[in-house]
């Protein structure tokens, strides 16, 4: 049996892949280069293109561009109306920016555990967590896979509940072959570098809605009701504040990329579903690991690719196979610390052990690297240092 590389052996390969990355190449630069030649750098027609064609890309009718995706889950629990005195459904394991968006609007966050399958929110414990103060839902789909079903969907319309989907890590994912934003009142997503495409830091919310497409334009530019560019179309100087908001706006600069990035984005996804499945063949023989479930119906566009170790045919933790890994130079990671674990919600008065599913998952799980540019090498290296490790680590049958 090889030595591990943690253990003084030679790593499986040379240099660390990395969980994600993003893809640039020449296309992306000039598209950049074109932007800043032009008259508006920011806020101008490549913000609004960029809208129209992602909002067509999604099915959705509006698409309202913004600084990140944090800053699309503001948008959305500010357009939503959520306050003080208002309970905000969210799953525990997620990103802490789904919860933070309903505490940034003064609302109470109210954590409910996940699915022991998929990792998406368990609408059993939705309804077992719904009071007379809960004002919305926030479902977000892990790893790429759709979460807002219909029943999650029927549930919010029978009590008048305002639906936001995370949908951070599922840009082209499909659900019943219906592309995923526009399942909710409000989808978010993130272009952040690791994402499916990237403006380098940016996000969108779309909806059906038109009047929650205002409040969102309004909101990501100081609650105003026009932009500069707006103004300069029209010849007039004049603009009102009817809104508290905020200066979460994207610039052309970015959109442009976005548009550049978002033309390949068919071909990224499914260059990622053909890694999932290189993984799924590979792994699914081995006892110690439970590969990621898949839905009927769904067909996700995996942001991650999560798998869980069977840690009782293991003599080791998960935290002893991480760093093996590493030393591997395969760049796994953790996704996530389930979100009530966190300090600053500890001090809210959140407690570990109420959300049994996320928090074993959590001691389980680890995140292989998982972007369109891996090449079949790169999936090969990844499969070889998981078995490597796991062959290193298996408890001998009796």
């Amino acid at each position: 049996m090889p030595r591990l590389a943690i253990e003084g052996g030679s790593p499986v390969r040379a240099s660390m892949l990395p969980y994600g990355r993003q893809a640039i190449d020449a296309a992306d630069e000039q598209a950049v280069l074109g932007a800043l030649g032009a008259d508006f750098i920011t806020t101008g027609p490549l913000v609004n293109r960029f809208e129209t064609v992602f909002a067509e890309r999604v099915g959705a009718k509006f698409a309202v561009a913004v600084s990140n995706g944090t800053a699309a889950l503001h948008a959305a629990a500010f357009a939503a109306g959520i306050g003080p005195g208002d309970e905000v459904i969210v799953p525990t394991m997620t990103f802490a920016a789904s919860a933070n968006c309903v505490r940034y609007q003064g609302g109470t966050v109210v954590f409910v555990d996940v699915r022991d399958d998929t990792l998406n929110i368990d609408v059993d414990a939705v309804r077992n967590a719904l009071t007379s103060k809960t004002r919305a839902i926030v479902a977000v789909d892990f790893a790429g896979h759709p979460s807002v079903t219909e029943e999650l969907r029927s549930l919010a319309r029978s009590r008048g509940l305002r639906l936001i989907e995370d949908a951070a890590h599922s840009l082209g994912a499909t659900l019943d072959a219906k592309v995923v934003g526009s399942f909710a009142d409000m989808t978010t997503f993130s272009f952040h570098p690791v994402k499916h495409i990237t403006t380098g830091e940016g996000g969108m919310v779309t909806t059906n809605d038109s009047e929650l497409a205002s409040r969102l334009r309004r909101f990501r530019n100081h609650g105003i009701t026009s932009t500069h560019f707006d103004r300069e179309k029209v010849g007039s100087w004049h603009y009102e504040q009817i809104d508290l908001g905020y200066n979460y706006r994207l610039t052309d600069i970015q959109c442009a990329l976005g548009l550049s990035q978002l033309a390949k984005l068919d071909r990224w996804v499914e260059r990622r579903r053909a890694i999932a499945a290189k993984y799924d063949k590979a792994f699914v023989p081995l006892k110690a690991v439970r590969t990621p479930a898949v839905l009927e119906g769904a067909d996700p566009s995996w942001h991650l690719y999560v798998i869980r170790l069977r840690l009782s045919l293991l003599n080791t933790d998960r935290g002893n196979i991480f760093r093996a890994l590493r030393a591997e130079n395969i760049g796994v990671n953790v996704h996530y610390i389930p979100v009530p674990w966190h300090p600053y919600y500890q001090k809210l008065g959140y407690t570990k052990g109420q959300w049994p599913v996320s928090e074993q998952a959590y001691e389980e799980m680890l995140s292989l690297p998982m972007f369109a540019t891996m090449t079949d090498g790169d999936v090969d290296d990844v499969i070889a240092a998981v078995e490597k490790v796991l062959r290193a680590h298996q408890t001998p049958l009796p």
